[in-house]
């Protein structure tokens, strides 16, 4: 009885990051290009070892360092902000949301939000598209959804802005607080 009480309470913070294979298929171009011009400069000794290794040693690197800011990239929701990671952290308040709505860019779905301002932030994650496959995608826009229809505050009131501030595609009854599905 008391797990069940446990599991209840919602939790205070949910961090969405890429997938594993969103982290690995942007870097594994880079390596079978390198890899193969490496090994192919090495077939026709066209460089000594030492030289290989230092080659391969710098691409090797700058993979790791490209699956690392992977793992940094995503957003982290809290009570009162969504913490978007992204090169640079950036902190929106719920209460100055005005919507979140789902957009494609670049063949990918990705998740946007709309502040009073007319500023749109677009989410590096949950992302979702042809080579980028997230399974969860539609599940992580709804929580997203949810946490900020919870959290956004009693006092919260939409902002009308003019209707091409708001950059993405038109929705189809005219009201750009509209969930798109």
């Amino acid at each position: 009885m008391e797990q069940l009480q446990v599991e209840a309470v919602p939790p205070e913070r949910i961090r969405y990051r890429c997938t594993r294979l969103q982290r690995v298929l942007p870097v594994l171009p880079l390596l079978l290009i390198v890899g193969g011009t490496t090994v192919i400069d090495w077939v026709t000794l066209k460089r000594t070892g030492s030289e290989i290794a230092e080659s391969l040693g710098m691409w090797a690197a700058l993979s790791l360092v490209l699956l690392i800011l992977g793992q940094y990239l995503g957003v982290t929701l809290t009570e009162s902000t969504a913490i978007v990671h992204s090169l640079r952290r950036r902190a929106i308040q719920w209460s100055n949301v005005q919507a979140i709505r789902v957009e494609r860019f670049q063949g990918v779905q990705t998740v946007v939000i709309y502040e009073a301002g007319g500023r749109r932030t677009r989410l590096r994650a949950p992302i979702t598209g042809f080579l980028s496959w997230d399974s969860e995608f539609e599940e992580k826009f709804r929580t997203i959804d949810r946490w900020w229809l919870d959290h956004r505050g009693p006092d919260w009131t939409p902002v009308l802005v003019p209707e091409g501030q708001w950059a993405g595609p038109p929705v189809p009854d005219g009201n750009p607080f509209a969930s798109p599905t």
